[in-house]
């Protein structure tokens, strides 16, 4: 595991001891940030269920301006601490241990919005609309905002959540990565 492109490219990544989490592979983090980018002129972006902040350090290293990475595990939140401070992109990033809808509601109280936002829950959460919801309703996507989704690719994601629609959809083996925009001014 590895940072593919950008000002960080070939620094490695550790992952998070244990099998809690199932890491972003290379192939897969490749072709979503074709998809996406491939590269960024600023903006903010959340990478909640960070894991190992793989997903995030990855759009910081690509020119995204600052980041949040959120995570209720502790071993996580090391990790991706580690991972940020090995990729020199500890000034860009603000690390959180905390249960994602509280974290949200946290970040709202702020008046954070974010251009980019990474969904990687566990594939057994299910509860991928109530977060697209709560990201609307609390007013933390900016206007043409992209929230990438990563799920099991047996799940099938609404088309449209709100203001948010689906701008494609594809699988990799049991992994299937899911992109929503933002439109209008929600």
């Amino acid at each position: 595991m590895r940072v593919i492109s950008g000002s960080a490219r070939g620094r490695p990544l550790k992952a998070v001891p244990g099998s809690g989490t199932r890491p972003t592979t290379d192939k897969v983090k490749e072709a979503l940030f074709s998809m996406i980018g491939p590269y960024f002129d600023g903006g903010d972006v959340l990478d909640l269920f960070a894991g190992t902040g793989g997903l995030g350090i990855e759009a910081l290293s690509r020119g995204m301006a600052r980041g949040v990475f959120i995570d209720a595990d502790a071993k996580s939140v090391d990790v991706v601490r580690s991972n940020l401070e090995a990729t020199k992109l500890t000034e860009q990033a603000e690390v959180y241990r905390n249960d994602a809808f509280r974290a949200l509601k946290a970040l709202a109280k702020r008046e954070a919005a974010f251009e980019l936002v990474f969904l990687d829950p566990p594939y057994r959460l299910k509860r991928i609309v109530e977060l697209l919801d709560e990201l609307q309703e609390l007013r933390l996507l900016k206007p043409g905002a992209t929230v990438v989704v990563e799920h099991d690719a047996g799940d099938m994601q609404e088309e449209q959540v709100g203001q948010l629609r689906q701008r494609r959809r594809a699988e990799y083996g049991d992994t299937a990565i899911t992109i929503y925009e933002l439109e209008g001014n929600a």
